[in-house]
């Protein structure tokens, strides 16, 4: 399976516009953003728990990273309510659960393989902070490494909004929306750009609060012909 699997392109989805295709699981979900393989794939998704539901133990062998939009998601580690940013790295191992249902935005099989870093974050406890240089934005650090940069970005009503992004950069609307090219990006909306490209945005009326990372398309390997 093969869904915006070219790098080198612009690429975009509107989540709340898509439909739900069921997993392997019962009461699990997935709207797929990108995607290079079956089962066991080079994916962003949003998912979908519902109450109740469950994945069996897994190992994630490329990694999990994700990012809680509804609901509580629950494992052998704790309960991760919205907001909670969580990273799971090569060889990890959890079993996945929603007592009372949940939404994620989960990316997998994108990590360094020698990376070990649990990252566990409440954002929702957290403010993001102004950034200097950068009118109407405010950010909330998630991970930085050598590969790649995570963050949360709060952007006033009408912010002008540019990004250089030399490793590529993606976009998950989280609250509000902009408009990019044209094209408007309303809550659960996905934005990917090449290496080298620039982003420039405009926030709507109501701002926006977008997930975003950088740098991270350098090192995207391809794992099928």
């Amino acid at each position: 399976m093969r869904i915006n699997a070219d790098f080198d392109v612009r690429a975009s989805a509107h989540g709340a516009s898509m439909e739900w295709i069921p997993s392997p699981m019962a009461g699990v979900d997935r709207r797929m953003l990108d995607r290079i393989g079956e089962e066991v794939a080079r994916a962003t998704s949003i998912v979908r728990y519902a109450p109740g539901s469950a994945f069996s133990a897994h190992v994630h062998g490329g990694g999990e990273e994700f990012l809680v939009l509804d609901g509580v998601f629950s494992d052998e580690h704790g309960d991760f309510p919205a907001g909670s940013y969580v990273r799971n790295p090569p060889t990890s191992r959890h079993t996945p659960a929603s007592a009372p249902g949940c939404v994620i935005l989960v990316k997998l099989c994108q990590f360094d393989p020698d990376d070990r870093a649990h990252v566990r974050i409440r954002t929702d406890l957290m403010t993001p902070v102004p950034v200097a240089g950068r009118p109407g934005v405010s950010a909330l650090p998630l991970f930085a490494d050598a590969r790649e940069d995570v963050r949360l970005e709060a952007w006033s009503p009408g912010a002008e909004i540019a990004i250089d992004a030399p490793g590529g950069l993606e976009a998950f609307v989280l609250e509000g929306g902009f408009r990019e090219s044209g094209e408007d990006f309303a809550v659960d909306s996905w934005l990917r750009l090449p290496q080298g490209a620039r982003m420039r945005a405009v926030a709507g009326p109501n701002g926006a609060r977008v997930w975003i990372k950088t740098g991270h398309l350098r090192f995207v390997e391809d794992p099928q012909p």
